[in-house]
């Protein structure tokens, strides 16, 4: 399944259309970062341990991308969206009806499973919609949706949560999937049934060290900058002075900041991968450091928030659309993993700050984890760089045409 290329350089309206639903996907899995002393309150449980439905999410993404995508891996695409969106409403309706934590965190998992599928099947469906040209920056207005969920989707989630409770969130959030079911069933173009899509040519697509060094920074550098912000609110109200009112506009600032990285990091993504994701790892372990003594002030506090954003969200088009290059003819288990390494660097970056949270360095715990994770993603990127410089100075080796082509090895 492919959709006209537009010869101006529009990219085609599919893109935009699975981007709506990266912004319910988006908002989900954000909007517990503003809920969740509301939330850990009804639940009866402890803020950190409330913050463990973000890393059950993060879980169940980590898991549902790679083998939801193999398991539908014959099943039309359009089909497999639909099928994704109606698993995703339902797991938000049965967290909406239960007062039990162990319930609402099964059902996070459920909806994290969804939403594992829906990014590993969009990714694909938008980067074969735009192009071997234009990959990263269909991706990166795709996953801009993701970004606009955070200058929106989760502020209003926010508002809505401290307004009406956190379950008249979960219900609009189900409601808002139903409806964008619709859309792609009826704008996103029939495939017919991939019948001979292989699982084991999805397998030997991952034969290549470049793809795991960049996933695993990938890991990294998501993980640590979600490690900061998904308590940044208990920081922003309790160590900051910012009233709970205020929190959700520095989440449309960071979200702003997010929207700007991706749409960044598309843009450069398809010319310079590996400086591009470099550059934000730096700025990243740069803003999380810097956001350890100055979080006691409001202003530069807000302005980290906003960069973190930024530095963060550039990473995932970037590395994405790397991951489809990588597998050639077979690219919905390496696209699959591309989502699954996001997901593991936030479930092990939320797991590690909610311990921080509770330790001796208290609201500061998750930026020092942030920073720490965020550092280490120096390493993988580093190793990348080394092999680009072998394979440029290698005797009797084409030169490779692009960074992107030494990146991915092309």
């Amino acid at each position: 399944m492919s959709a006209p290329k537009d010869k101006s350089g529009a990219l085609p309206f599919v893109v935009y259309l699975l981007g709506i639903g990266a912004f319910l996907m988006g908002t989900t899995e954000f909007v517990i970062a503003g809920v969740l002393p509301e939330l850990a309150a009804d639940l009866k449980v402890g803020v950190a341990r409330a913050g463990l439905l973000i890393t059950a999410f993060a879980i169940g993404m980590i898991v549902g991308a790679p083998v939801m995508g193999l398991a539908t891996l014959r099943l039309p695409r359009r089909s497999t969206l639909v099928l994704a969106l109606a698993v995703f409403a339902a797991g938000h309706v049965i967290a909406a009806l239960s007062s039990s934590f162990t319930v609402v965190f099964a059902a996070r998992v459920l909806s994290a499973l969804a939403t594992g599928t829906f990014w590993a099947v969009a990714s694909i469906v938008a980067t074969a919609a735009a192009g071997p040209a234009a990959r990263s920056r269909a991706l990166g207005i795709m996953i801009s949706g993701s970004a606009l969920a955070t200058v929106i989707g989760v502020p209003v989630g926010t508002w809505a949560g401290q307004a009406v409770g956190w379950r008249g969130t979960f219900w609009a959030l189900a409601a808002l999937a139903a409806v964008v079911s619709l859309l792609i069933s009826r704008f996103v173009p029939a495939d017919t049934t991939r019948a001979t899509a292989s699982v084991r040519s999805e397998f030997a697509a991952l034969r290549q060290g470049r793809l795991w060094l960049s996933m695993s920074a990938t890991a990294l550098i998501t993980g640590g900058a979600m490690a900061a912000f998904s308590y940044i609110t208990p920081l922003l109200t309790e160590r900051t002075g910012i009233s709970a009112g205020w929190v959700p506009l520095v989440l449309i600032g960071y979200g702003l900041g997010a929207l700007a990285g991706t749409n960044l990091g598309g843009c450069l993504g398809d010319r310079k991968p590996l400086a591009t994701v470099t550059g934000a790892a730096i700025g990243a372990a740069l803003i999380l450091l810097l956001l350890i003594p100055l979080s006691a002030h409001a202003v530069p506090t807000i302005v980290l928030v906003v960069l973190l954003g930024m530095a963060g969200m550039a990473v995932p088009p970037v590395v994405t659309s790397l991951a489809v290059r990588f597998a050639g003819d077979a690219p919905t288990l390496a696209a699959a993993l591309a989502v699954s390494s996001f997901n593991v660097g936030i479930a092990l970056g939320t797991w590690i700050a909610g311990s921080a949270l509770e330790s001796s360095r208290g609201l500061t715990g998750p930026a020092l984890v942030g920073t720490v994770m965020v550092t280490l993603a120096l390493a993988p990127l580093a190793s990348l760089g080394a092999i680009r410089v072998t394979r440029t100075t290698a005797p009797h080796q084409p030169a490779p045409t692009s960074e992107a082509d030494i990146a991915s090895g092309v």
